[in-house]
């Protein structure tokens, strides 16, 4: 096949410090166009790339001319985007949380099925190099059986690097549905999903609005998982941690200790029960502070599974499993119930 003709939708920070970034560093796609509902926006963002600007979705899914699309829009329009793509026959690279609910998800994944395109979802934390070394250690038994992790992702809140700021729909509950466990906490859901190879099965949380006054979505929340075999963990996420960002997880097992993320020097440290200490130089994970210096591997991915026709690595029904562990949380801190995902 030729060049893969793709549009980015939605011209906000991930489209600009990702997507866009990332498209055009690859050979096998050529950037053809790009919408946002923001006329000035999708016209400045068309300029810098040489590309064809859309305020209208249709109008653009209709043109012919692009054979995927990234959504990078708000939440509540991943669904209803990536559904009129697919049935338009276009491959679909769609932002994290893959939708809003369990039915939009089913959706999007039937749109897929139906169309025979991608349909793939941005979680990146799988494809951290430390990560991926963790997941290997702990698939070989290395560690032991796994008895407990924790894992943060926190930073000072999207309104530090979101192009609106405070203003921004990440604020806005009807655009976000959910907020700092949307944003951050389904990467981490998605991440333990992935490392410990098995399903979150229990969740109990508490989901809070205390640090972003201006905010009608969570900025703080904690949650307690329990996977099916019984391995018990905390996650966290927060739009509150105001001087560095947490990006951490902590695997503990029979025969030692994997730290990912938490120590600057080292990606990956693991402490043996042995006393033995080995430390992995594995390269940094992707920040927004480094300017979109670090490939996700994201775009990589699905360009790849499209070009060698193969299932994306993070496909529809990982991303709604990722999302069934946030719907709970959000469940279990209205029940004030441990929920079942």
């Amino acid at each position: 096949m030729g060049t893969l003709k793709v549009g980015v939708i939605g011209c906000g920070s991930i489209a600009q410090h990702r997507h866009l970034l990332e498209y055009a560093l690859n050979p096998n796609v050529e950037l053809v166009a790009v919408c946002d509902i923001n006329k000035e926006r999708a016209e400045e963002v068309a300029e810098k790339y040489g590309v064809k600007a859309y305020t209208s979705y249709e109008e653009l899914l209709q043109s012919g001319g692009v054979d995927a699309v990234s959504v990078c829009t708000p939440n509540y329009l991943h669904a209803p985007i990536s559904i009129a793509a697919l049935n338009a026959g276009i491959h679909v690279l769609c932002e994290k949380p893959m939708a809003t609910s369990e039915d939009e998800a089913k959706a999007m994944i039937a749109a897929a099925a139906l169309s025979g395109k991608k349909l793939m979802i941005a979680h990146n934390q799988r494809f951290v190099p430390s990560h991926q070394k963790a997941r290997q250690l702990i698939e070989s038994g290395e560690i032991g059986k796994i008895y407990s992790f924790r894992t943060a992702f926190g930073h000072g809140g999207p309104e530090g690097w979101s192009v609106e700021g405070k203003e921004g729909w990440f604020f806005q509950k009807e655009k976000a549905f959910v907020g700092a466990m949307g944003d951050l906490g389904v990467h981490k859901t998605d991440l333990l999903r992935y490392l410990l190879g098995e399903e979150i099965a229990e969740v109990g949380a508490f989901v809070e609005t205390s640090a972003k006054d201006f905010a009608d979505v969570d900025d703080n929340a904690v949650c307690v998982l329990k996977t099916e075999s019984g391995i018990i963990g905390t996650l966290a996420a927060s739009w509150a941690y105001v001087a560095k960002e947490d990006n951490s997880t902590i695997i503990y097992g029979s025969k030692g200790i994997i730290r990912l993320e938490d120590n600057p020097a080292y990606s990956l440290v693991v402490q043996y029960a042995t006393g033995e200490v080995i430390n992995y130089e594995l390269g940094k994970i992707q920040s927004n502070k480094d300017g979109g210096q670090n490939n996700t591997h994201i775009v990589e991915k699905f360009v790849d599974s499209i070009v060698l026709d193969t299932e994306p690595p993070v496909s529809g029904e990982e991303g709604m499993k990722s999302l069934a562990v946030i719907l709970a949380a959000l469940k279990s801190k209205e029940t004030k119930q441990i929920t079942r995902v």
